[in-house]
C-alpha cells in the first residue's frame, strides 16, 4: 500500500521511496538536556514515535537517531545569549555532566510512559566532538567559512539556495533579521564554533584546530547524522520551529561539507497551543507530563490526545480535551478487556482500511476512527482482538496487556477506592489525593465517573 508524507523541502506531499530498498534512515532531533522536557516536546517526540512505527508497520528495516544536545545550544537559538547548560549549571549549582545526566535520565522516563520505542542510538553532542570539528574542517577546506574575534562562521552567502527549507530568499532572512550581527558578514550566518571568552572557565570546552571553544548548535545533527547514517539519508524530524534556522543552517552545512541534501524527506509537527496560546513560564502554562500524572491522569491519555489531531494540525491542549482523550483512552481499555483472546489472522478489510490511514501522511485521527469502527462491527470477538493487536503496532497504546483480561481488583485496592470515595463525598480533597497516590502505588488508577468511581489497572 502506497505510504505518503508531507515533505517540507518540497512542500507537497509525495510518494516515499526509500534511498535503499527496504531499509530507511531516521533522524529525529531530541531534547536539549537542561531541563524536562514539556508536554510541547513530548508531541514531537510522539510523532517521531508514530513514523518510526508506521514505517516499520510497511516492513522497512529503520535505523533510527535521536540527539541528546548537552552543549552548545545557545538561549536565543542563534549565536546570542549563553549556553543553556551553563544557565542550568548556574541555577542548581552542579557540574554540566551531572545536569545532563539528571535530565536525559528525566526524558528516558517521560518517553517510557508515553511508550515512545526507544530508537537505536542516542548520540551526544559532548561526545562527538572530534565528527564535528571534521565537519567543519571540511566546510573551511570547501570555502564556507570565515573567522572572528568570537568565533568560526558559515558563510551563507557561498549557498545559492540558503532558504530552501523554510521558503525563505537570503534576502527576505536578511530583512526580518536582528540589527546586531556583531562581525557576521551577514544576519543569516551562523557560527560553527564559538571561541570561549578570555580569561573565562568553561567546564564545556575543547582544544580545536581555531582555539579553545565549543561547538555551535546546528553542527552536531549534520556530524552525528552524517556519523550514523551517512549522507543524504531518508528522513529528518523535528518541531515546525527548528525549520526556519536550525534545519535551514544544517541542510546549509551538509551541502558545505559534502555537496549533497542531509535528507531527502524532511517532516515536521505542529506547535502544541495552551488554551489557545503558547507556552509560557509567564502564564504558568508550561506543563510537564508529571504535572499531568500529579493531576490524575493517565500518561497515555496524552498520546491518545495527540493521535487525535493529525501531526502537522495545530493541537490546542486544554483540561477539557485531555480528560476527553483519557475518557476515550479507558473505554478503549474496556472494551479490550470484553474481547476474546486474539486468534487467527487480523480482519484483511479493516486492516486495509487502517493502513490507508495511516500511510496517508500519518493521518492518526482518521486512524483511530477505523479502529472505534472495527469494534461496531460484525467481527467476531477473536477478530476484533486480532485485528486491534495489529492496529496497536502503530498506536502503541499497550493493548496486548489488556485485551482479554478483564480487571481483577484486589481487597486491599478495593478497600482504598472505597475510603477514597468517601473521602471525596466529604470534601477532603487532601486525603482523597494521598489514596489515589496508594492505589496507584499498587499499580491502578481510579477514574472519576458521574456515577461514582472506576478502577482501571495501570498499562506499563
Amino acid at each position: 500500500m502506497q505510504l505518503s508524507f508531507f515533505n517540507a523541502l518540497t512542500r507537497q506531499k509525495e510518494s516515499f521511496v526509500p534511498i535503499h530498498p527496504g531499509k530507511v534512515g531516521l533522524y529525529s532531533c531530541g531534547p536539549t538536556v537542561y531541563s524536562f522536557v514539556h508536554i510541547g516536546n513530548l508531541r514531537c517526540y510522539i510523532f517521531a514515535d508514530i513514523l518510526r512505527r508506521t514505517l516499520c508497520y510497511n516492513g522497512f528495516d529503520v535505523m533510527s537517531v535521536m540527539n541528546i544536545t548537552d552543549v552548545g545550544h545557545l538561549t536565543d537559538d542563534a549565536d546570542f545569549g549563553d549556553d543553556k547548560m551553563l544557565v542550568a549549571m548556574r541555577r542548581e549549582g552542579k557540574k554540566a555532566q551531572d545536569i545532563a545526566a539528571f535530565y536525559t535520565k528525566a526524558f528516558f522516563e517521560d518517553r517510557d510512559r508515553v511508550h515512545i520505542d526507544p530508537f537505536d542510538v542516542y548520540p551526544r553532542a559532548t561526545e562527538h566532538i572530534a565528527e564535528q570539528m571534521a565537519l567543519i574542517q571540511k566546510m573551511e577546506t570547501n570555502g564556507y567559512t570565515y573567522q572572528t574575534s568570537d568565533g568560526i562562521y558559515f558563510d551563507t552567502s557561498k549557498c545559492s539556495d540558503y532558504g530552501k527549507l523554510s521558503g525563505q530568499k537570503s534576502e527576505e532572512k536578511k530583512a526580518g533579521a536582528r540589527v546586531g550581527q556583531g562581525e557576521k558578514r551577514s544576519p543569516t550566518d551562523f557560527a560553527l564554533w564559538k571561541f570561549s571568552p578570555k580569561g573565562a572557565q568553561r567546564e564545556m570546552e575543547w582544544e580545536s584546530p581555531w582555539g579553545k571553544g565549543f561547538p555551535g548548535w546546528h553542527v552536531e545533527c549534520s556530524a552525528m547524522s552524517a556519523k550514523y547514517l551517512g549522507v543524504p539519508f531518508d528522513i529528518h524530524t523535528g518541531g515546525e520551529d527548528l525549520i526556519p534556522i536550525h534545519h535551514e543552517n544544517e541542510l546549509a552545512q551538509t551541502q558545505g561539507a559534502e555537496n549533497v541534501l542531509e535528507a531527502n524527506v524532511w517532516m515536521h509537527n505542529a506547535f502544541l497551543q495552551i488554551d489557545g496560546g503558547k507556552m509560557s513560564k509567564s502564564l504558568g502554562n508550561v506543563y510537564q507530563l508529571q504535572h499531568l500524572v500529579d493531576r490524575g491522569y493517565d500518561p497515555l491519555a496524552f498520546r491518545y490526545f495527540c493521535l487525535s489531531a493529525q501531526y502537522r494540525a495545530s493541537l490546542n491542549f486544554t483540561f477539557e480535551a485531555l480528560d476527553a482523550a483519557q475518557a476515550a483512552l479507558h473505554k478503549l481499555y474496556r472494551l479490550a478487556r470484553d474481547l476474546s483472546s486474539p486468534s487467527g489472522k487480523a480482519d484483511s478489510q479493516m486492516e486495509a482500511k487502517f493502513h490507508e490511514a495511516i500511510n496517508d501522511d500519518l493521518n492518526t485521527p482518521r486512524a483511530l476512527a477505523v479502529m472505534w469502527e472495527m469494534f461496531s462491527s460484525n467481527l467476531s470477538s477473536e477478530q476484533k482482538s486480532a485485528t486491534l493487536l495489529h492496529m496497536d503496532q502503530v498506536l502503541g497504546f499497550g493493548l496486548h496487556q489488556v485485551i482479554g483480561k478483564p480487571v481483577e481488583i484486589s481487597e486491599k485496592v478495593q478497600r482504598l477506592a472505597d475510603d477514597r470515595q468517601k473521602a471525596r463525598q466529604e470534601k477532603n480533597w487532601i486525603l482523597s489525593d494521598e489514596l489515589r497516590d496508594k492505589i496507584s502505588e499498587l499499580g491502578y488508577q481510579v477514574e472519576d465517573m458521574a456515577t461514582g468511581q472506576r478502577i482501571q489497572k495501570k498499562i506499563e
